[in-house]
């Protein structure tokens, strides 16, 4: 399909090329740079597609180079001028157009503009608060456009690809139902029925069931999704999901798409090539290698139970520890024996920040080790260790003893942290990997009831069902995460579709038949009659773009991000509304105590 022109210009500011030499063109954008040579001005002149370099010869016109003294930076121009190659030894590699450049021959000054608060640069020296105040001229920044227009790409190969596999892009609704299962909702006061409110999605779930029950088969959506939860860098109160759900699936169907999908992105929006079939581990062995359900596998540095080498040991921390049902494990940092006691020292007060008791160490020399533990244990259980956690001279081994998951989490901690102190992690390599088996349910201690580990319409194993009355906690769910680099970017799973096994799930969860029905009626009326077996999965989008982009922040992939304390700098939202907009809603504001 041909591209339809428009009237105020004749090119981009990065269209341009040397088969352009001695055509005519009109070009329109931002002032970049000037510099002026006496002789000679040079403009700069950017626009989102690129920038082009504009020369102002007084030989050429000298009233149009006169008119150049006047540009400032951020000015919005429209000039036009002929092109010619630049001469010899004069071609800038590092731009897409620095083969050539365009002697102006006609200016119009658009729009001036006043000195910006910091320069529309990359690596720019200004603070986050500043750039959000000011986000329209943040996103002038060719970093973030890059970003911008990367998210673009990446939307439209999604819905290529989805389409091309027979799903229908269906929405679903904003104002809804408020069903509290997880983080907080937003809430949205209704005018018409004071008193009453809808919440703002925290994802399409029961929607998308409907749909499957409904008879579409295989359905998404790229749909905003809402939790008012704590906020951190790879988190925002509204942020972006690829939402899909499939009838008459089973796990490895989702994946085959999943990872399909994966595939043709990374191929088409940044031209890498992923490797499928991905990787698949249980929860139970993510969480004993790497202490963490969202491994990143681009480095070694595996965690290792030593348990059964010192449960006998004269070190009664040890000892101890795996007598009442704990466990000691460790990782080897290659090399690392090294490592001053300072170091040490901070590796210990980390693990106590996170609530561990600390670590102990051993620097592996080629006949024993150099640790305060040395004494207490025998060459054989030294031995085991070593073979273990696969140990040379010059290592250093990092122990903890403690309960198993927190043990197991503290050292999973810890070994991303000396991943990122001892860069052993590639940026350049992405290694995806699924992650299944998960927990159904997981106990909470303050609430004193089993809680939904990923949402309560997942489905158990079928061959976990006969523990439901006698072991809940050992009951496994049909679920899965995709996890890339130590980020989950999506996660799902096979849904309840007969009402029996929901109610059940219901039953474990504390939610009795009553509140089930005041929540869900309207899903558990629709069990009733036919549901199909389906499962879905969703892509957190903003997530993946920021791995894709190379960025360490989902705020730079997003246009107009909120700050970590939920607030948009730019237009000052949240804000107070008037009385009139409160008594409308039938609503009035009482002061905190």
């Amino acid at each position: 399909m041909e591209k339809i022109a428009i009237k105020a210009r004749t090119h981009t500011c990065g269209e341009l090329r040397a088969e352009h030499d001695g055509l005519t063109v009109t070009l329109t954008g931002w002032v970049d740079s000037r510099r002026d040579h006496g002789s000679l001005i040079f403009v700069v002149l950017r626009d989102v597609y690129g920038i082009s370099q504009v020369v102002f010869d007084p030989s050429e016109d000298k009233q149009v180079y006169e008119s150049a003294r006047e540009l400032k930076n951020e000015y919005v121009i429209k000039l036009t001028g002929k092109v010619r190659r630049r001469p010899e030894g004069m071609v800038n590699p590092n731009m897409a157009t620095g083969e050539i450049e365009v002697v102006a021959q006609d200016v119009k000054i658009l729009n001036r503009a006043d000195v910006p608060p910091f320069p529309i640069v990359d690596d720019v020296d200004a603070s986050e608060e500043l750039r959000f105040r000011y986000r329209y001229l943040d996103l002038r920044r060719p970093e973030l456009q890059k970003n911008i227009v990367l998210r673009h790409r990446a939307a439209q190969t999604v819905r290529r690809y989805l389409d091309g596999q027979g799903f229908f892009e269906i929405e679903t609704p904003f104002l809804m139902r408020s069903t509290p299962e997880g983080a907080r909702d937003y809430l949205v006061p209704s005018r018409i029925h004071k008193g009453k409110f809808y919440a703002l999605p925290q994802s399409p779930q029961t929607y998308k069931q409907i749909l499957m029950i409904a008879g579409y088969d295989r359905y998404f959506q790229i749909v905003k999704c809402f939790r008012d939860e704590d906020l951190r860098a790879e988190r925002q109160p509204e942020f972006t999901q690829i939402d899909m759900e499939m009838s008459f699936v089973e796990e490895e169907d989702i994946f085959r798409i999943a990872e399909g999908l994966m595939r043709t992105l990374f191929d088409e929006v940044i031209g890498m090539s992923l490797q499928t079939p991905f990787p698949i581990i249980s929860f139970d062995e993510a969480m004993q290698r790497f202490g963490t359900d969202k491994p990143d596998v681009r480095f070694g540095m595996e965690i290792s139970d030593v348990s059964e080498f010192v449960r006998s040991s004269e070190f009664k921390v040890f000892s101890s520890t795996v007598a009442g049902g704990g466990i000691v494990a460790g990782i080897n940092l290659k090399g690392g024996a090294g490592y001053s006691r300072k170091q040490v020292d901070g590796l210990n007060q980390f693990v106590i920040d996170l609530g561990g008791k600390g670590v102990l160490t051993a620097k592996v020399k080629e006949d024993s080790w150099d640790s305060s533990i040395r004494k207490f244990l025998t060459d054989a259980m030294i031995s085991g260790i070593n073979e273990k956690l696969a140990a040379e001279a010059g290592d250093l081994l990092i122990l903890i003893a403690g309960e198993k998951m927190q043990t197991l989490t503290n050292l999973g901690k810890l070994r991303n942290k000396l991943a990122r102190d001892e860069n052993l992690i590639s940026k350049e390599e992405f290694k995806p990997l699924w992650v299944t088996e998960f927990p159904l349910l997981e106990f909470d201690e303050e609430e004193q009831r089993y809680v939904a580990m990923h949402h309560p319409f997942t489905s158990p194993r079928e061959e976990d069902l006969a523990l439901f009355d006698s072991s809940p906690g050992k009951v496994k769910a049909r679920a899965y995460d995709l996890v890339l680099n130590g980020y989950e970017i999506a996660g799902g799973s096979i849904r309840n579709h007969r009402l029996d096994i929901q109610m059940k799930v219901f039953n474990l969860l504390k939610i009795d038949d009553k509140e089930a029905r005041e929540k869900f009626g309207f899903l558990l009326d629709g069990l009733r009659f036919g549901a199909p077996p389906h499962g879905g999965i969703a892509f957190g989008f903003d997530r993946l773009l920021m791995l894709l982009a190379g960025e360490n922040s989902i705020r730079n992939v997003i246009a107009f991000p909120k700050t970590t304390s939920a607030l948009s700098l730019m237009d000052n939202a949240p804000a107070e509304v008037s009385e009139k907009q409160l008594k409308e809603l039938g609503l009035k504001i009482i002061a905190s105590l």
